[in-house]
């Protein structure tokens, strides 16, 4: 399966975002994963790519998304190089293409990114002649992560046709919930997106999307809830007076999971700010899929790695 071909990169396979994904592509992903969860448990998936050299360059931090590709391609017998780009020649001034030109001529023959910039990973896609995953660029998108999130919620919840997922918080700066509404509708749910209302602008009128402006709307018979990270680093305080204010009329608790579907669970992309999105009893409680979400996150990027190199 041919996840993403750019014009003038050849037969070259790439996972850079979701939105061209059919449906039954995306399902294809999540059924592999959960093949290569069994794989991985069995330590049969070792020798598929035994012949790559995967490279990590996480120009952002992370720990979740980082480790979890890391331990992926070392599950299926590649080679792992982590560019630590803090003491790279990034720091001397070498730009992105060009540090990515010489991991390709190092011998990295897939490369998994992360960068601040929305659209990196298009960029040197079309630059150089290996395989990009994209793990997170900018505002923009983050596929793998939008993937998984859709595992653990068809595994929570089942086909996810007419099934009604609110997604609240801080809709505006976050990549996970632009791939997120993609991956969601895709499989026939309908996204519930809820925030303050400088956050949720310009989501209007996407099909299969709602927008709403108070918590109340958001959550009411919702099957399952996402919270999503306020992010002060992206200038998130723009859409709110104060983190008060945020934890007044938006953060989850007990009472307001009330609205939703009973049982509903509650997802988080991570990391989470415990007391400001939600509250620790529903992070660490029976409802949480906080954990499953990063179990599955290997698995998801084994099988986004697979087929980024046509091993599967």
């Amino acid at each position: 399966m041919i996840l993403d071909v750019l014009p003038g990169a050849g037969m070259q396979r790439h996972l850079l975002d979701v939105d061209a994904l059919s449906r039954t592509e995306v399902d294809n992903v999540l059924d592999l994963a959960v093949k290569m969860r069994e794989a991985r448990a069995t330590r049969s998936s070792r020798s598929l790519l035994e012949a790559e050299t995967v490279g990590l360059a996480f120009y952002e931090a992370s720990t979740r998304t980082r480790v979890s590709f890391e331990l992926a391609a070392k599950a299926l017998g590649a080679t792992v190089v982590d560019l630590n780009v803090a003491s790279s020649s990034v720091g001397k001034g070498e730009s992105l293409v060009d540090t990515v030109r010489t991991l390709e001529r190092t011998g990295i023959t897939t490369l998994v990114l992360r960068h601040s910039a929305a659209g990196a990973p298009y960029l040197v896609a079309r630059c150089t002649g290996i395989a990009i995953v994209n793990a997170g660029d900018g505002m923009h998108a983050h596929p793998t992560q939008a993937l998984l999130d859709a595992l653990t919620l068809r595994e929570a919840l089942g086909p996810l046709d007419g099934r009604v997922i609110a997604i609240v918080g801080d809709v505006e700066h976050s990549r996970v919930a632009r791939s997120n509404l993609h991956t969601l509708v895709t499989l026939g749910a309908r996204v519930r997106l809820g925030g303050p209302a400088a956050w949720v602008r310009g989501f209007e009128g996407h099909p299969g999307i709602d927008v709403v402006t108070n918590i109340q709307d958001a959550l009411v018979g919702a099957d399952a809830v996402m919270s999503l990270r306020v992010q002060l680093e992206r200038s998130a305080s723009g859409g709110i007076s104060s983190i008060r204010e945020y934890i007044e009329h938006w953060r989850l608790d007990e009472a307001r999971m009330r609205l939703a579907a009973p049982n509903a669970p509650i997802l988080h992309p991570g990391p989470t700010n415990e007391g400001v999105e939600l509250t620790s009893d529903l992070a660490n409680g029976p409802r949480s899929l906080i954990g499953r979400q990063v179990e599955n996150g290997v698995p998801v990027r084994m099988a986004a790695l697979a087929l980024v190199t046509g091993a599967a």
